[in-house]
């Protein structure tokens, strides 16, 4: 062979592997950039700050049994506030004071008092929760340096602040509220409780919906069904499914579930049938795969033992196809997870303050929940929302890694 041609086939090749290690690291580095970028705005949101004030609680205002409106206890807390900084005195300045505290710090010492009624009359000392802003200061999320217009708080809310956090009447800890509270106008108090629930419901409803479905057709498919036409007609017709855009079945199910079968919208029910369509193609040919996998001798050497056709399918074929199985589906399930445009389509982009008690209820899911908050124009809501990504991308990983944990563990036994 000619040296000149055989070192120019050598330099093909090694730059073709050059080009496969470029294409690796560029995607690595934008992977890095996107948990760098993400993570840096997040993490503060999974610390919450509170203030330390010393309240009177007036029976007078608040009522003999500290029954009254929270607003009587925001009265409480204006004043405890306008005591620890007396030198405020002009109206927007005590304006600007009061937005130290969040609303639900009012909410919260209603329920201190009920909770403990011995406390009325007397002069208490409690933790209440920052608003927005003061809390993104605490946390280290604004830079002081910037100009007044820029950072979203005044100059003597900084002063107050450093006070207090001098004074030691400033804690941060570990914001459990993020976990378990719906969502909220207020960016402190907003969190992804509801967006959890509603999420599991869905998959947990798309998954016994659509894995025993996918699983029994890809039985019949790959070892029961005459091949015919009609088999070809379902085959490229599922495989045509698997790529149908996400919206399509969204309409599909605004259509038949909601305004056929009366379904209530925006609830976990029928973003489980939703997600269960657009499921059940993954796992049909995912577990057509696992299933001609399996080496035919297997089935038949049952069959020559005297088993029938089923049994040496269900008892020999489809155990040992399980490790396939499994792990398209929750890899399907995964994609479904993250799914936000046919969740849209049914309503559960609506804004809900309560958690859902069932399958039934209104709820949202967590990636409608990132959409929702990243078209917030309130600040502390961008800290939100890469949280709830970080979330998300937790989740996917951990579905991911448990589907390679499942395949190597059942394939290794």
């Amino acid at each position: 062979m000619n040296k000149t041609l055989l070192a120019r086939r050598y330099r093909h090749e090694r730059f073709f592997m050059r080009c496969g290690l470029a294409g690796i690291a560029l995607a690595f580095f934008f992977l890095a950039l996107l948990l760098v970028l993400v993570i840096g705005q997040g993490w503060r949101t999974f610390l919450t700050a509170s203030i330390q004030l010393e309240v009177q609680l007036d029976s007078s205002i608040i009522g003999a049994a500290g029954e009254e409106s929270p607003l009587r206890y925001q009265k409480l807390l204006k004043d405890a506030l306008r005591q620890h900084f007396p030198q405020v005195k002009k109206r927007q300045e005590k304006k600007q004071l009061y937005q130290l505290l969040s609303f639900s710090g009012a909410v919260e010492l209603r329920q201190l008092v009920q909770e403990q009624p011995d406390l009325l009359d007397t002069r208490a000392t409690v933790w209440l929760p920052a608003a927005s802003a003061a809390e993104r200061y605490l946390k280290g999320g604004i830079d002081p340096n910037l100009a007044e217009e820029q950072r979203g708080i005044s100059d003597k809310q900084l002063l107050w602040l450093d006070t207090l956090a001098a004074q030691e009447a400033v804690e941060l800890s570990f914001n459990s509220g993020f976990f378990t509270n719906a969502d909220s106008r207020d960016a402190e108090l907003a969190g992804i409780g509801g967006a959890l629930l509603g999420s599991f419901y869905s998959l947990l409803l798309a998954f016994l919906f659509s894995f025993p479905v996918g699983v029994l057709a890809a039985v019949y498919l790959e070892l029961f069904a005459p091949r015919n036409r009609w088999f070809d007609f379902i085959e490229i017709n599922v495989n045509n499914l698997a790529a149908v855009p996400s919206v399509i079945f969204g309409l599909l199910g605004l259509s038949i579930f909601i305004n056929f079968f009366g379904l209530p919208r925006s609830s976990s029910l029928v973003g489980g049938l939703v997600l269960s369509l657009m499921t059940l193609p993954t796992i049909v040919i995912a577990a057509r795969a696992a299933l001609a996998a399996v080496p035919p001798s297997l089935l038949a050497a049952a069959l020559s033992l005297g088993a029938t056709k089923m049994q040496g399918v269900f008892h020999h074929v489809l155990p040992n196809a399980i490790p396939g199985i499994l792990t398209g589906a929750i890899i399907g399930m995964a994609r479904a997870l993250g799914e936000t445009a046919p969740l849209l389509m049914i309503g559960m982009v609506a804004f809900i303050v309560e958690l859902p008690e069932g399958v039934a209820d209104s709820t949202t899911a967590l990636p409608v929940q990132i959409f929702l908050w990243a078209d917030s124009p309130e600040r502390g809501f961008v800290e939100r929302t890469s949280a709830a990504i970080i979330v998300l991308l937790f989740f996917l990983l951990l579905m991911n890694a448990v589907a390679i944990y499942i395949r190597n563990k059942m394939e290794d036994k």
